[in-house]
């Protein structure tokens, strides 16, 4: 399928085919129509709520792709690769509340690469050359680091069951927050279902998982306020975990509360990581030295770091992040969409059903978005 605006005005889009081709990065072209699962299961909750699906003739739920980097992943898979560079150029299909809902996409995926710091460099650095194609020379960047988070919620020690929860609500809007409130509360949320929780408790989480799953359909209840059973099951055992936090759960909330406020360029923020896991007694040194070795990549490829608005708070509305993740925005506000984003996602392809872990990082760029930034220059 071709868009009418394949090409892009003026013959951009084909220069940032031609700007990907020629750093080592091979053009594919994944189906447009995908599995609706994979993307309901992977991608973050924004998303979800933007995608096409539909059913085919046989009952299979299919989407039209939101985005290319699943696509590419699971052809690579296929393929059984080993490390591999792609390029992309074609449309993808979000509703955004009016519109065609169709847009254009351009971008890269390095897979496979294990100088994570180098290659998170040059991810970057392909993100910044793509914006220069149609003269945006500095556009304003936006980092986060999604694997620091991580290595905080590790170090702090809290049950499995928090972990999971942190991690998985640290892209939703309001939810973290609520999440740290709960950790802070002196109150049991737990006692109107004591019994069950009780059972619980310290139980395999796979087995209390399953034991939840069959009340509930015992009950007939198979969705509560949009969550399946399976949620509501992860819910009960978040819950269960709390009688074992409530020492801790106040210190860790604490401790939370400060990392989230971090923000400056990535030299300041390394400074404020450090003087935070020192005061907190915490070992970090090993996400603050990838930190700090991304960094020098970042600044040998000619870089002005001090213009990077680090935050450690940023992410995006993507579940598979593992890393670092960054945003690029028109310098001048006038285009208020990201013109290129992406990340690390170190365990997407094997969610996706690889037998082992890839190292990932990639970006898109947003052809529609870049245009009317460098218009307006």
């Amino acid at each position: 399928m071709k868009t009418g605006n394949q090409n892009g005005k003026n013959g951009f889009s084909a220069a940032l085919v031609d700007l990907y081709e020629r750093a080592g990065y091979a053009r594919v072209e994944p189906a447009i129509l995908q599995p609706a699962e994979i993307f309901l299961e992977l991608s973050g909750e924004e998303l979800r709520r933007r995608l096409f699906i539909f059913t085919d003739s046989t009952g299979d739920e299919l989407c039209l792709r939101p985005d290319l980097t699943i696509p590419v992943c699971r052809a690579h898979i296929e393929k059984k690769g080993q490390a591999a560079n792609y390029c992309y150029l074609g449309p993808i299909f979000r509703d955004r509340g009016g519109g065609s809902g169709e847009y254009l996409q351009a971008g890269i995926e390095q897979l496979g690469r294990e100088d994570k710091s180098a290659a998170d460099a040059e991810c970057l650095m392909l993100a910044l050359d793509s914006a220069k194609v149609f003269g945006i020379d500095a556009p304003a960047i936006r980092m986060g680091d999604v694997g620091l988070f991580s290595a905080l919620v590790a170090a702090l020690k809290l049950p499995p069951a928090w972990q999971r929860r942190l991690l998985k609500d640290f892209n939703r809007t309001g939810t973290l927050e609520a999440d740290l409130a709960s950790l802070r509360s002196k109150s049991d949320p737990r006692a109107s279902h004591a019994g069950v929780l009780a059972a619980l408790e310290g139980a395999d989480p796979k087995a209390a998982r399953a034991f939840v799953t069959d009340l509930l359909s015992i009950a007939g209840i198979s969705a509560v306020g949009g969550r399946t059973v399976e949620e509501i099951a992860e819910r009960f055992l978040e819950q269960s975990s709390r009688g074992a936090t409530s020492d801790l759960a106040p210190e860790a909330a604490s401790v939370l509360e400060k990392y989230l406020r971090i923000a400056g360029d990535p030299d300041e923020a390394l400074t404020a990581l450090r003087a935070l896991a020192a005061e907190a007694k915490l070992d970090l040194s090993e996400a603050l030295e990838a930190f700090e070795q991304r960094t020098g990549f970042i600044a040998a490829a000619g870089i002005d770091v001090s213009k990077i608005k680090f935050a450690t708070a940023f992410g995006r509305a993507l579940d598979y992040y593992s890393g670092m993740v960054f945003e690029l925005y028109d310098p001048f506000e006038r285009v208020n969409w990201p013109l290129a984003a992406g990340g690390r996602y170190d365990n997407l392809l094997t969610l996706l059903g690889n037998p082992s872990p890839v190292p990932a990082v990639g970006f898109a760029a947003w052809v529609e978005e870049l245009e009317k930034a460098g218009g307006a220059a």
